[in-house]
């Protein structure tokens, strides 16, 4: 499966969930914002969201500091 992540083509060879992928990447679900096609998902659909190849994800993650 091909995507565009944050605009890098990355290749896996098993499709995933966006909480799968989210899961590899080592990031927090509850500090990351999911956006597939440009429609933001809302966490509670990460579980249940499958990739397809072409799919183009960006991931912004929330940072603190001060």
């Amino acid at each position: 499966m091909k995507i565009t992540l944050n605009g890098e083509i990355k290749e896996y060879r098993d499709q995933l969930t966006v909480q799968e992928l989210l899961q590899r990447l080592n990031l927090q679900p509850e500090r990351v914002v999911v956006e597939i096609n440009r429609i933001i998902l809302s966490p509670e659909t990460h579980n249940v969201t499958k990739l397809k190849t072409g799919d183009t994800i960006e991931l912004v993650q929330f940072v603190g500091g001060g």
